[in-house]
């Protein structure tokens, strides 16, 4: 028993012991939650000879589940058979082919994975004679499963409008599908289990008799479903343990609920309460940032984060110019921390709110030839929604491209299917030309073997190719993509109102954005370089490197440099968090969550301009650092709340590390603008210079300016006056 509390401090050992009454322990990032929860289970094992099989532990990963049962047997010195520990699903899986009886199902039932579900929405949608373009699987599915999350059947779903009418239709066919086939969602589990012990005394008793402690960890995460069962399988020993934060709940788009913490309090009335406020992580500079944020939440249980490692430099704050000078900024700070040994490549972490920003980011690790590793998504030229567009372009260049001709064919969906376009192939051959070929002879009418739905599918997708194909030469590589997005209707195609939905809509977003940089230059250009960027962009992912991922991705990791870049309205918060209820408390929650990811040193950075649609907008720093003591803070720049509307002087200061940071030019290499300048041009107006380099002879000036946003110009083709 001494083995078991020696090194907790005194919160950590309250927890553990904690005995005659639910407990509920609200541990702060880095305060050893984990640590609590297997020396718990140990504790009751050894000290209150709890018999290993009354015991359930629920994680939210295998993994987890893996971790927990692997580190209790190590402090118990041996394998604990009949230890309940898994997901909420694992366990609901088991109880409801034990209980098969009162489900209908059988205990033989199978699980469908996400294809399996949106096949069978799919079916439902067509046996309700519902056109699926109107009303996409994935959205539907998507309502279907916020549904079950809250415990709502199909005869209780209730439409607020149009579509949810009709999605409550698709939920009803969608579950007589499911038991026709004998089989269950991931969701069905929980809603399944959940109704089952609610409306079952017998089965709710049996199973309060079978565990006698039921323990949870990240109870923060817990949706209705889940908080039910919980509620349920303790309400009668009320033996329960929950171990969360309700300031990291940040997955309330997946139906996490972090009022659950509030319901626990009222539902198990006497529950003791325990603050684990000592962090092992962090500099105590870092959480008090962070506490800074996160204490402006409304209705919070406040914490007071603590720790030995007390200072610590100050949080660097950094207002970039636009996302390239925030990404240079970044890669050039690593390798300056590295070069002076400070740091090793793999302590560092970026982390950003959306996907769709690693792509600035990975540009510039690419230009400086250093590796990354990117997490929880793909490589941005290799996203998928990226690859369709590019290969339009390639197509629009050159239609002779089978490869890229095979892939977009049929993206968006327009009824060319695998049979259609098999005998286009074949047709092709006959007349010993390309696949191109064919379909611009069925563009310009020729007699075919195609009739009816073919037909005019195929000729309408050559037909389109060919009207691009006579414009392009007219137009910038930015307006041909715009036309071909237009034309295809891939904005509607992509955004299916789900997260992924939107998510990916703002990778294409980003592309467009990359193609604005090319406008004067033409697509082959454009082309060329972005192949050039995919094939660097295979990089090792066990190097030594930088990790870049999305804040939400950060949950659970630490590192000892972090650098949380895109500090914007519109981005952290995003856009989408300022009409829903609770948003803008998850978007402070998840900046939380990644502040206290840093053990040592943390960046924070935002941008005075940033590019979206090719606009290079002016933005507005993020509300939330306007909540930073400025004492904590190391920066370029003064809070939003202490600017005023944004001046030129702003730029200067903004770019003051081009100048610094840039090796000194070689003799052979002098430019007549330098970084700062105040300039003027013909046609664009004034501007100041950003950067001015020797390329192949040429001075190349980067210039931003008031009226025309940001342009490079050849200094010989483009000669501009010197103001300042």
């Amino acid at each position: 028993m001494t083995d078991l509390l020696s090194g907790l401090n005194p919160q950590q050992r309250d927890a553990v012991t904690v005995d005659g009454s639910p407990a509920l322990v609200l541990a702060g990032p880095g305060s050893g939650k984990t640590r609590v929860l297997t020396h718990r289970v140990a504790w009751l094992i050894q000290a209150q000879e709890v018999v290993p099989h009354r015991i359930m532990a629920v994680t939210f990963t295998n993994k987890a589940a893996r971790e927990m049962r692997h580190r209790i047997e190590e402090l118990l010195g041996g394998r604990l058979r009949g230890l309940e520990i898994g997901t909420f699903h694992a366990i609901c899986a088991r109880i409801l082919r034990r209980e098969a009886d009162f489900i209908p199902l059988g205990p033989d039932y199978v699980i469908y994975d996400t294809p399996d579900q949106l096949s069978l929405v799919k079916q439902a949608l067509a046996d309700l004679n519902m056109d699926d373009k109107r009303f996409p699987p994935t959205r539907m599915h998507n309502m279907i499963s916020r549904a079950k999350n809250e415990l709502i059947e199909p005869e209780l779903y209730r439409s607020e409008s149009y579509f949810a009418e009709a999605a409550g239709r698709v939920y009803e066919r969608y579950m007589e599908l499911l038991v026709a086939n004998n089989a269950a969602d991931f969701d069905d589990l929980l809603m399944r289990t959940a109704l089952l012990l609610a409306e079952n005394a017998a089965v709710r008793e049996r199973y309060q008799r079978r565990y006698d402690h039921v323990l949870v960890d990240e109870f923060q995460d817990t949706n209705m479903a889940q908080y039910s069962l919980l509620r349920d399988l303790g309400s009668g020993h009320r033996n329960v343990f929950c171990v969360g934060d309700p300031d990291q709940s940040i997955y309330g788009w997946r139906g996490a609920d972090y009022r659950n913490v509030q319901r626990f309090e009222e539902n198990f009335t006497g529950a003791e309460t325990i603050l684990l406020e000592q962090n092992y992580r962090s500099t105590q500079v870092i959480l008090d940032v962070a506490m800074a944020v996160i204490d402006k939440a409304p209705g919070r249980k406040k914490k007071k984060l603590f720790t030995d490692r007390e200072g610590g430099p100050n949080v660097t704050l950094y207002e970039s110019y636009d996302e390239r000078d925030e990404a240079q900024f970044v890669v050039e700070t690593i390798a300056g921390l590295v070069a002076t040994a400070e740091a090793n490549p793999g302590d560092c972490a970026v982390m950003y709110r959306t996907n769709a920003q690693s792509r600035a980011l990975e540009d510039a690790f690419l230009r400086a030839g250093l590796p990354y590793k990117l997490v929880g998504a793909i490589r941005f030229y290799q996203r998928r929604e990226i690859k369709d567009l590019i290969a339009y372009l390639r197509v629009v260049y050159n239609p002779n491209d089978s490869v890229s001709l095979n892939r977009i064919i049929n993206v968006p969906t327009r009824g060319i299917g695998q049979k259609t376009l098999g005998n286009l192939k074949i047709w092709a051959e006959k007349r010993s030309g390309t696949l191109w070929e064919a379909l611009d002879a069925l563009a310009r009418g020729e007699d075919s073997p195609f009739t009816g739905r073919a037909l005019n599918a195929l000729r309408g997708f050559a037909q389109m190719v060919r009207g691009w194909r006579e414009v392009a030469r007219e137009l910038s590589v930015p307006e041909v993509l715009d036309l071909v997005i237009d034309e295809t209707g891939f904005h509607d195609a992509l955004d299916d109102g789900t997260e992924e939905g939107a998510e990916r809509w703002e990778n294409v977003v980003e592309l467009r954005n990359v193609a604005a940089e090319y406008e004067g230059l033409n697509l082959e250009t454009f082309l060329e370089e972005v192949a050039l960027v995919s094939d660097v962009d295979n990089l090792p992912d066990d190097a030594d490197a930088p990790t870049l991922l999305t804040l939400h991705s950060a949950k659970g990791l630490e590192f000892p440099l972090v650098f949380i870049v895109g500090l914007e309205e519109g981005l952290l918060p995003h856009q989408r968090s300022f009409d829903e209820p609770d948003g803008i408390d998850e978007e402070r929650r998840l900046l939380y969550v990644g502040m206290t990811r840093a053990q040592d040193r943390l960046f924070l950075l935002y941008a005075f301009r940033r590019t979206v649609w090719g606009d290079n907008a002016i933005s507005l720093p993020s509300r939330f650092l306007d909540d930073i003591p400025e004492e904590l803070l190391s920066g370029n720049v003064p809070l939003r709340s202490e600017r005023t509307t944004p001046a030129w002087a702003d730029y200067k200061r903004a770019i003051t590390w081009e100048s610094d940071a840039a090796p000194p030019q070689k003799a052979a290499q002098t430019t007549t603008y330098r970084p700062g300048q105040r300039v003027s041009h013909a046609k664009f107006g004034e501007g100041v210079v950003i950067e001015s380099r020797v390329t192949a002879g040429e001075e190349e000036v980067s210039v931003a300016f008031e009226e025309s946003g940001l342009k490079r110009l050849i200094a010989s083709m483009a000669p501009m006056q010197i103001l300042d």
